[in-house]
């Protein structure tokens, strides 16, 4: 009887070279774009109102918006998720920017501003002192880029009453500044 080897013929050894597609990273979304603005969210509120089927809710979102070199907005919206809350705040607060004079890291002048019923004092500080001063106008005053300030909330504790406060109150400074 024959013996009958089988062998498995031999395949030249082949180098297969990966070929690396290069997609621009802004197609599938790999591509951070640096932000213009930072963006504080001061508070989020959990808003019900009745409905003739029940209750419905919906999240508020408030907050501010600054670049630390004198520019700030301040937004507050509503939507059925916090992200989106907060996405259409930031919206709207982009759409209220202002410059914020600043001489020496600090306000020009004192200012006492009422909003409703929120008062604030904002006094300018030494160089050297630091933000004295409360979570909603500290929100506000840091991110327009201010380092020395004295404030005081004065009335209402409402957070939105008081960023708004100190928003109208620093856009006044502004409307000064730029009258003289």
């Amino acid at each position: 009887m024959a013996k009958i080897v089988r062998t498995t013929p031999q395949l030249p050894e082949v180098k297969l070279e990966k070929k690396e597609q290069k997609l621009p990273a802004a197609k599938i979304g790999l591509e951070k774009k640096e932000k213009e603005f930072e963006e504080k969210v001061v508070q989020i509120d959990r808003v019900t109102y009745v409905m003739a089927g029940g209750k419905r809710m919906r999240f508020r979102a408030l907050v501010v918006i600054g670049d630390r070199n004198g520019k700030i907005g301040v937004g507050v919206a509503k939507a059925a998720e916090i992200p989106k809350a907060v996405e259409k705040a930031v919206n709207q607060a982009k759409k209220r920017l202002i410059e914020v004079p600043i001489k020496n890291g600090t306000i020009p002048y004192e200012i006492k501003y009422k909003y409703g019923p929120a008062h604030i004092l904002l006094k300018p500080a030494s160089e050297g002192t630091g933000i004295i001063a409360g979570g909603p106008i500290r929100a506000v005053v840091e991110l327009a880029g201010i380092t020395d300030i004295l404030s005081k909330m004065l009335g209402s504790e409402n957070k939105i009453n008081n960023v708004f406060a100190t928003y109208f109150a620093l856009k006044e400074l502004s409307h000064e500044i730029k009258r003289a």
